[in-house]
């Protein structure tokens, strides 16, 4: 059973920062892709950036440069280091992990940006 549990969330002011972290339980994560994902109220959810179990990593264009996407295959956690904030950055971040067939999603962590 794999279970994910996002922390980090808060409210920052623009320009500020946050890291997000995200711990995966069960016994594969070290062969899962990760990724975060966004949702802003009233918006679909959409991607924010993915990490492979390579390390290999991708960015939606409006973070790139701001973000940064990075795990920890012994601790089973992964991290979203976001710098730069902007308002619109305001939504629920989720955790999702995935490998071929299955994906899980974690319960969310609000971030707010505003002064």
């Amino acid at each position: 059973q794999v279970q994910l549990v996002e922390s980090g969330g808060g409210l920052v002011q623009p320009g500020g920062s946050l890291r997000l972290s995200c711990a995966a339980s069960g016994s594969i994560f070290s062969i899962s892709t990760m990724g975060w994902y966004r949702q802003a109220p009233g918006k679909q959810r959409e991607l924010v950036a993915t990490i492979t179990n390579g390390g290999g990593t991708t960015y939606t264009g409006f973070v790139k440069g701001r973000f940064a996407i990075s795990r920890d295959n012994a601790k089973n956690t992964v991290s979203l280091q976001m710098n730069s904030l902007k308002p619109e950055d305001t939504a629920v971040y989720y955790c999702r992990q995935w490998v071929p067939g299955r994906e899980y999603w974690g319960q969310g962590t609000q971030v707010t940006v505003s002064s």
